[in-house]
This record gives C-alpha cells, sequence and structure tokens, in this order.
C-alpha cells in the first residue's frame, strides 16, 4: 500500500516518461510535489525502491525506471520498459503505463537491423525479423521500423546498448528530435538533430561523445524516434 506521496511521485516519473522519455530531475519532483528539500524525494524513491515499483541504475544521469505500475495508475505487468516519446501525436490512442499494452493491442514491426549510438555502423539486413510493439506507439497513418541500439552514445537520453527504438519513418526532423540519420549515404547512426546554419549537426547525449558537424547534403534523415523497448 503506498502513501499519498508516493503514489504522486510515481505518477508524476511515469507521465514524464511518457512524454520525454527520461524521467523528471530530483528538482523537478520536490517541485512537483511541494517539499522544501530534495531529502524528501529521495526517502520517497528509496520506499518506491523497496516496493519493486521502481528501480535505480547505477553510472547514470536520472537512472530510474518503472518497474511496475498499482492498479490505480492502470497497472502493467512486468519485464520490460517500453517509453512513448511521441506522447503528443493527435492520432495516438492514450497510452497504457508507459505504451505497455496487452498482447492483443501489440503490433508486429520489421526489426531492419542495428543502429548505432556511438560510432556510425552499417544498418538495415535484407530479411528482418519481427518484434512486437506496442499499438500506442504507433500512429495510424504511418510507416514504422525498429532497430536494435548499438553503443552508449544517448544514455543521457535514456537509450541504452542493447535497446529496440521504434521508428517512425519520416525524411524531415525539427530541431532537438532524435532521428535515423544516414551520414553520406551508407552509414546510419542514431542521434538528436539540429540545424545550424548550412550545416547539420548530429549530437550525442554522452559528453564523452563530440557533436557530429556535417554539411546539409551529406545527412538525410530516415525516421525519428517514437518509442523504446527494454527486455529484461
Amino acid at each position: 500500500m503506498l502513501t499519498k506521496k508516493q503514489l504522486d511521485l510515481l505518477d508524476f516519473i511515469n507521465q514524464r516518461l511518457l512524454h520525454d522519455g527520461v524521467p523528471p530531475s530530483f528538482d523537478e519532483m520536490k517541485d512537483a510535489l511541494d517539499l522544501r528539500s530534495k531529502s524528501g524525494i529521495h526517502r520517497l524513491i528509496t520506499a518506491l525502491e523497496e516496493r519493486g515499483f521502481i528501480r535505480r541504475l547505477a553510472h547514470r544521469a536520472r537512472a530510474i525506471e518503472i518497474v511496475k505500475l498499482p492498479e490505480s495508475l492502470g497497472g502493467r505487468a512486468a519485464g520490460f520498459v517500453a517509453h512513448v516519446v511521441d506522447g503528443d501525436r493527435p492520432d495516438a490512442r492514450p497510452a497504457k503505463a508507459q505504451g505497455v499494452e496487452s498482447a492483443v493491442d501489440a503490433m508486429e514491426l520489421p526489426l531492419l537491423g542495428r543502429i548505432a549510438a556511438g560510432v556510425p555502423i552499417e544498418s538495415i539486413s535484407e530479411i528482418p525479423p519481427q518484434v512486437a510493439v506496442p499499438g500506442s506507439m504507433l500512429a495510424s497513418n504511418a510507416h514504422h521500423y525498429a532497430l536494435e541500439v548499438k553503443g552508449d552514445s544517448m544514455i543521457e537520453a535514456g537509450i541504452n546498448d542493447g535497446d529496440v527504438v521504434i521508428i517512425r519513418e519520416t525524411t524531415s526532423a525539427e530541431n532537438g528530435d532524435i532521428v535515423v540519420a544516414q551520414v553520406e549515404g551508407y552509414e546510419a547512426t542514431l542521434k538528436r538533430f539540429r540545424r545550424r546554419g548550412d550545416r547539420i549537426v548530429l549530437e550525442a547525449a554522452n559528453p564523452a561523445y563530440e557533436p557530429r558537424v556535417l554539411p546539409m547534403g551529406s545527412v538525410r534523415v530516415q525516421g525519428r524516434l517514437v518509442g523504446l523497448i527494454r527486455t529484461y
């Protein structure tokens, strides 16, 4: 049985994961719950972790993942985490607990290979296997595909090595979008996209990696990140 503050914090973390793909900072949690200090947040986080509702991962910024939700917040089966990134699209159905739905609502997408979150690697296999994806991640008027992430350059955006990212096919992107970018016609990488004059900047979400600044014509957007699936 959770206290009201514990339930409020769990709900706040879940909503931020659904909307932004990453959990809130401790300062944001403190302000949202109207607490005077972060020590109260630490106690609530510890209580939620002890009760098995969240998991904290070492050596990562904002390293909180939701393992399960109580029935009052929609409930969900433990076993994998699916983050809905594109939560504000008008044609999407409301996402259940981090986008996890029943097997009836799941859809199969082609797993087209591995995408680099680090040094770019060649991508897209010839005969792709299929991966089951919650239907709430997918827009009804677009094509989607899945890629397995290799590397650690996007860890501060909540994207880890071995995660499966759900990509909505598009050739356009707004500043700040996380995209599949094809570089110089053959290599593909998962990075945050920005325009800077006549240049394209592909930004990592890890301070160990420098941004790549490339001529406009050498970068082609192949899709935009809309979701993430993590297995345990």
